[in-house]
């Protein structure tokens, strides 16, 4: 059994079939560093070479998944992914989910529930009946543009086959399934010391740039840079939540709770009886996002308990009269919940921050599948001008998915991806 070719995605036609599994990469040793930049840099240094301090995703790799082939998506710090029901956008944050969900450290069995709804539907079995997927990204950063693309073998055993990093076109990691009898794939990362790479084993069920700061000791300035790629990969993927509020949970009280928002809000009233006595200022700000979607007058938000352990959200209308988030429509109760994640931050969020990184050098994204459902156009309009001066200010991007995009032309910070139902993408780069 051989692992997948790793090869990144060309500008070939979306249209043909994806590929099936081929033979296995190369494990040779990477080119090189004389002409490359000096390695182990740290962060600030990074920023004085005119690179981002904040590690962040700039463009998604869908080389062959569900229905995406050969497919790259560039990211802005707000970009909306728009096209036909079955175009691909839901396909595309899902797989987004995912490998952040690897770069926190999680198996794939985790980041991949239903692994055959990720196969390509025209792939082919190789001759031992194997079919999968490959996807990948590009993280920039203090390092530079760097690269990573998996390989995953969903049928007839889910596994990781094969991964590589890159940077400047120096293979930092590559690995590859050898033996199909054990749970491990052959590692080779850049050495640059006495000999080009270093070898050894690392599970097939997790990814390998996550767990390289405890194989790699840093002894050259191969391996610290192999280091420093990773660890920008993994910051730049782990501060990720995906958010799709459900109105039809968020209308009764909740238990109280943890105070962190759940992916689907319906836990808001307990968020909210947490955090409105927090921060003054954010919860102003978010009081005068809440008025601009609204009907009605909006004076305050805020939470009480409901007894028996519960706690319900109110909006306070300012002349003693208070409504119950249950009576506001649909509309109204996802743009209230979006306009809480983007006001917000990891804090308050269940997301998988990486603690070991000052905040200042992480950045939130938020990915929001069906961004505009349920919406009226003013609804639409002030969520989206929401959603700019938020990511304008570098802490926070976000990724969302919409039926429509002609309510957004001449937007201002707006990265517009149109997917079509053969995947092909059209690209608006914002103004």
């Amino acid at each position: 059994m051989t692992p997948p070719h790793l090869s990144p995605p060309s500008a070939s036609s979306l249209s043909s079939p994806p590929p099936s599994l081929s033979p296995p990469p190369s494990l040779s040793p990477p080119p090189s560093l004389s002409s490359a930049p000096s390695a182990g840099a740290s962060p600030g240094e990074g920023g004085a070479r005119g690179r981002p301090d904040r590690p962040h995703i700039t463009e998604l790799l869908l080389s062959a998944f569900a229905g995406h082939r050969n497919t790259g998506l560039p990211l802005g710090p707000l970009t909306l992914l728009t096209g036909a029901s079955g175009s691909g956008k839901t396909s595309a944050l899902r797989a987004y989910e995912a490998l952040a969900r690897l770069g926190g450290g999680a198996e794939l069995g985790e980041a991949f529930p239903d692994p055959d709804a990720c196969v390509p539907e025209r792939a082919r079995a190789d001759a031992q009946d194997r079919r999968g997927f490959r996807i990948g990204c590009t993280a920039d950063g203090p390092e530079g543009p760097v690269r990573l693309e998996v390989a995953v073998q969903a049928q007839p055993g889910l596994r990781i086959v094969g991964e590589r990093l890159t940077a400047d076109g120096v293979v930092l990691l590559e690995t590859a399934l050898r033996d199909p009898r054990r749970r491990t794939v052959q590692a080779a990362w850049h050495t640059a010391g006495s000999a080009p790479v270093t070898r050894g084993p690392l599970p097939d069920d997790r990814l390998g740039t996550a767990l390289l700061p405890l194989r790699v000791a840093g002894r050259t300035p191969g391996e610290r840079r192999v280091l420093a790629a990773a660890e920008q990969m993994v910051v730049a993927l782990r501060s990720v939540f995906a958010c799709d509020p459900r109105p039809d949970g968020m209308r009764d009280p909740v238990p109280t709770g943890t105070g962190r928002l759940l992916g689907d809000c319906g836990n808001l009233a307990d968020v909210l009886w947490r955090t409105h006595t927090e921060c003054a200022i954010r919860y102003g700000l978010l009081v005068s996002a809440v008025r601009a979607g609204c009907a009605g007058p909006v004076a305050g938000l805020l939470a009480e308990p409901y007894g028996g352990g519960l706690v319900r959200a109110l909006l306070d209308r300012g002349d003693g009269i208070r409504t119950e988030l249950g009576r506001l429509g649909d509309g109204e109760l996802r743009y209230v919940a979006l306009a809480l994640v983007l006001l917000t931050g990891p804090g308050v969020l269940e997301v998988d921050a990486p603690g070991e990184v000052p905040a200042a050098l992480q950045t939130l994204t938020v990915l929001a599948d069906g961004l505009d459902r349920g919406m009226d156009p003013h609804q639409r309009a002030e969520m989206l001008r929401l959603a700019a001066r938020m990511c304008e200010r570098g802490h926070i991007r976000l990724v969302g998915a919409v039926s429509d995009a002609s309510w957004i032309a001449g937007a201002d910070g707006v990265t517009v991806v149109h997917l079509s139902r053969d995947r092909h993408a059209r690209i608006d780069a914002p103004q």
